[in-house]
């Protein structure tokens, strides 16, 4: 987990290159990358042999929601289907949580991803809308209670 300041150079433009080649190439979808939001940022990278294979950032409340939120979560194409992703989401909700305590998590996701933020204990907390030319919902992860 790096802030912004901490990612070495080579590290950053390998991040923006697997977000350029995911959401940018891939999923054919022009938006712009740089939004000013990975300068108050938690990156997180997921390594394999050295090479990023995921990564998302962390934003406190108020950035992009109200609440802590998760997003820019990607997973190299080559290494999907290896559980990358459940690995990455459950690193991200425990880091947030470890930097904020156990606050609400907000996501944007693609809406085809809903079942899969399910497992993690989202739940779908808005209507459908278009993201950068994307069907996307807004989930909501809430704090557990500790029972008495």
């Amino acid at each position: 987990m790096n802030r912004f300041d901490d990612l070495a150079p080579r590290r950053l433009y390998e991040v923006i290159a697997l977000r350029e080649r995911v959401f940018v190439v891939e999923q054919n979808s022009l938006y712009q990358d740089c939004d000013g939001k990975d300068l108050a940022a938690w990156h997180l990278l997921g390594t394999s042999n050295g090479e990023i294979v995921a990564y998302c950032r962390i934003l406190a409340a108020g950035v992009r929601f109200k609440e802590v939120s998760i997003g820019r979560v990607v997973v190299h194409p080559d290494a999907r289907g290896q559980g990358a992703g459940k690995a990455l989401n459950q690193e991200a909700i425990r880091q947030a949580r470890s930097i904020f305590g156990p606050v609400a998590i907000r996501i944007s996701a693609q809406a085809h991803l809903e079942k899969f933020y399910g497992e993690f204990g989202f739940v779908r907390a808005s209507a459908l809308y278009l993201e950068d030319t994307i069907p996307h919902i807004e989930m909501l992860l809430t704090p557990k209670v500790p029972q008495p």
